[in-house]
């Protein structure tokens, strides 16, 4: 989109004001900051045990593991989920993680391939269990964010019956506020970027709490400590 005569557009308002066109950001000093200290201070341990607190409030379970034990953590919370078909995103994190030889060599995991366009959101739709990577992790939410690209699409957290999101340790911040100057200070943001916070659910008809509504029945976490 291009914008024209703007300049023009903020003098003339500024002229009206009796005063002379801004160009520099303003500073804005908050006199309460109190999103800042929500778990300030806390160490990574600390967040991890915040996180896992959540997950029972979110009906998500959470696993702890080594990189070591992660193939193992994670075959197993394959097989909790019934096993089936799966999708997983195209993303090097995986080899770093000890995952890739595992998801390649099951015939029944399908890794998410951009040039196949719509035949991706079919294998999704289809599939059992979807499975990404966190970017950022909310500890007192209990939310994951995935920024989605060619690569990593949306899809991946929607449309599979169960979920799986393994969270690299390094990864868990405090609360929305830290997740938020994150994004902001990363000039690589994505354009699309989701927090999901567990499986999905939804108290809409006469406050009744429905888990499964329209996404994920069932949702696990596995929080690799060692990264």
């Amino acid at each position: 989109m291009t914008i024209t005569n703007r300049e023009q557009f903020l003098a003339d308002i500024a002229g009206r004001l009796g005063r002379s066109p801004s160009t520099e950001k303003p500073e804005r000093i908050w006199q309460y900051n109190p999103q800042a200290s929500v778990l300030k201070g806390q160490s990574q341990n600390e967040l991890v045990h915040v996180l896992i607190e959540q997950c029972t409030n979110i009906h998500t379970t959470a696993f702890t593991c080594t990189i070591a034990e992660l193939p193992n953590a994670f075959q197993e919370t394959v097989e909790i989920f019934g096993g089936g078909t799966g999708i997983y995103s195209k993303d090097a994190r995986f080899e770093e993680l000890g995952l890739t030889s595992l998801l390649m060599n099951n015939p029944m995991m399908h890794e998410w391939a951009y040039e196949k366009e719509n035949i991706n959101v079919k294998i999704a739709e289809q599939a059992n269990i979807g499975v990404v990577i966190s970017d950022i992790t909310l500890a007192e939410s209990g939310t994951i964010v995935v920024q989605t690209s060619k690569d990593i699409g949306r899809s991946l957290s929607y449309l599979p019956s169960n979920s799986i999101a393994i969270i690299p340790k390094s990864t868990i911040v405090p609360r929305m506020t830290q997740a938020a100057q994150q994004l902001r200070a990363n000039t690589d943001t994505a354009s699309s970027i989701h927090f999901i916070t567990g499986p999905s659910n939804s108290a809409d008809i006469e406050m009744k709490l429905v888990v499964g509504v329209h996404g994920p029945m069932r949702m696990a976490y596995l929080i690799v400590e060692d990264m």
